[in-house]
């Protein structure tokens, strides 16, 4: 019988039942500052030891913040995450510039394996040339403000025919074959969400004024500018990033308006509205791959075991330890997430399903995070571990497209299955506007701080119709075309974080043409890539994986046309 339990590692240096306590870790940080070291074996040796106390603190972050998020209206599990945020944080931060000042001025550092801790010197090198004791007391308060949007909108609900739903489970009457039924829905969920239209706005008004603060007192001219160095984006500046925007505006939004004037035809509209995008054009229901978290988890694990044996290991060994909540409830925060446990080297999924295709792919989709925190848990040093996002996003999104061979466990009739693959693919090229405005829309908010709520939502709007701007007529809905932006979590809590779902679609497109080609050599690059971690720059992370890191207007045309053309064989 396979063993499902996750060993307890042996700390080497830090005590095995550390209490996270400031006056606690104090001593521990004191020893790592003063400890003198005398030869190269010495500096890897304290470079290991202030590994194990960072894979241990961000594991008992890591716990608060998913604790918090499964039920936001639990006050002591709010303060919890605020006593790190408040008491640990802002007191680890100059101690922290200090143990890389420490680092980095070591006169052993050039005879480190320059080749395996390239990546690590270099972040090390951007974290100290950034740092500045004004911004911790800032960033602290910053990450306090961010909670408050899991507090607004995780606590709202709709009433649909006297029965009260999460927003995320009322969406799926958006699906409804009436479109009396779904227009009805989706004008209730906007109007629950135009309620706290205002506290949201001041709430991000208080981001930005901070944000750009930081960026000034770091000696940025904006927060953009700041970010794109604070992020670690060594390999694309903003003007790549303009360019990306416009390839996909040249190349993917005519592909999508073509499909949305047939999606108009096969429904015999006119014009699509707000409403008509989600239903299904067969004229049947919604689509429904489980009934509950329960069934959910459990065919992902079929999944994943149909792709390797290995990988449907690792997601049972997360469902015996109970690492999932995945269902859909009043009081917990939006969206879903992957969240690696540092120390343990299992990660968290969390998600609000509600039973429809969208959680399904959201399910794969962490999944593949989940693989990444498995393969890269040997890794020697947490700071390998600390994937940046072209990269991260890399292993999920590939592992949405590799799973659809296999989505007939999902799936026993064979034109249910077909209907998936194509609302799947639908929605990955679907994926890359929204990524351009999204991202385009940061630059603009970011590069012109001063600005107010009502210019920021004609800014949203203009950026919006460039793209598309879902491709429906939004006439008498300005209100609600204003207001779609507010329902992006990342806006509000990782600023900046978007443009990388971009770059790793691309990038998992890629992957899939490769995995259709041959797939188990796809699958062994692929695994080979996500195993690095960050110890090599993306480029080489993604060449292991078989693929380009490119996003130039030629790639994105010859892999649309790759997407497109396996559409026409779904039919």
């Amino acid at each position: 019988m396979i063993d499902l339990t996750i060993p307890k590692k042996k700390r080497n240096y830090i005590p095995q039942e550390l209490e996270i306590k400031w006056e606690k870790l104090a001593p521990i940080l004191a020893e790592l500052l003063e400890r003198s070291i005398s030869n190269v074996h010495e500096l890897e040796q304290w470079l290991k030891n202030k590994s194990e106390l960072e894979a241990a603190l961000e594991e008992d972050f890591a716990w608060r913040y998913i604790k918090m998020s499964c039920d936001t209206t639990n006050e002591a599990l709010v303060q919890d995450f605020q006593y790190f945020a408040t008491e640990i944080d802002p007191k680890l931060s100059p101690l922290s510039n200090k143990l890389n000042q420490k680092f980095n001025d070591s006169p052993f550092i050039d005879d480190l394996d320059q080749e395996k801790y390239f990546v690590f010197i270099r972040a090390v090198k951007k974290a100290i040339e950034l740092y500045r004791e004004e911004n911790v007391e800032l960033l602290t308060k910053l990450q306090v403000t961010q909670q408050r949007y899991q507090s607004i909108t995780g606590s709202m609900s709709v009433v649909i025919n006297d029965q009260e739903y999460t927003l995320e489970q009322a969406a799926n009457f958006v699906k409804d074959t009436s479109r009396q039924v779904r227009q009805h829905a989706w004008e209730t969920i906007q109007q629950r969400r135009l309620v706290d239209k205002d506290k949201l706005n001041i709430l991000f008004d208080e981001l930005v004024t901070m944000r750009h603060q930081v960026a000034l007192n770091a000696g940025f001219e904006n927060y953009r500018d700041y970010m794109f160095q604070a992020l670690g984006r060594f390999d694309y500046t903003p003007k790549d990033c303009y360019h990306f925007h416009e390839a996909i505006e040249k190349e993917i939004v005519p592909i999508l308006r073509e499909q949305a004037e047939k999606r108009a035809e096969l429904l015999g509209l006119e014009q699509l509205k707000p409403w008509d995008l989600e239903v299904s054009t067969s004229g049947k229901p919604a689509l429904k791959p489980f009934t509950n978290g329960v069934e959910l988890i459990d065919k992902s694990i079929s999944c994943f075991n149909a792709i390797d044996p290995k990988l449907g290991q690792l997601l049972a060994i997360m469902k015996h330890n109970n690492l999932f909540d995945v269902e859909s409830r009043k009081g917990k925060a939006p969206g879903g997430y992957n969240y690696p446990l540092a120390e343990t080297g299992a990660p968290f999924i969390f998600m609000n399903s509600a039973n429809s295709l969208r959680d399904l792919t959201t399910m794969v989709h962490e999944g593949g995070h989940a693989v990444h925190t498995f393969v890269t848990a040997g890794l020697e040093l947490n700071d390998f571990k600390h994937c940046p996002a072209e990269v991260a996003e890399l292993a999920s999104m590939s592992m949405e497209l590799i799973s659809m061979d296999y989505w007939d466990i999902f799936f026993d009739n064979e034109e249910d299955l077909l209907r998936a693959k194509k609302e799947q693919l639908a929605d990955v090229l679907k994926t890359l506007p929204w990524v351009a405005v999204i991202d385009q829309f940061q630059h603009w908010i970011y590069t012109n701080p001063l600005h107010k709520a009502t210019e920021r939502e004609d800014a949203f709007k203009q950026i919006y119709t460039r793209f598309g701007q879902g491709f429906a007529n939004w006439d008498g809905l300005g209100n609600e075309f204003g207001n779609v932006w507010q329902k992006q979590l990342h806006l509000f809590e990782v600023p900046f974080y978007y443009i990388e779902y971009g770059i790793a679609q691309l990038g998992a497109i890629a992957i899939w043409k490769n995995y259709k080609e041959n797939p188990e050599k796809a699958l062994e690059q692929y695994l080979a890539a996500l195993s690095l971690g960050y110890s090599k720059p993306i480029d080489e992370i993604y060449k292991t994986a078989g693929i380009k890191f490119d996003f130039s207007v030629d790639y994105i045309e010859e892999l649309a046309a790759f997407v497109k053309d396996e559409l026409h064989k779904l039919g």
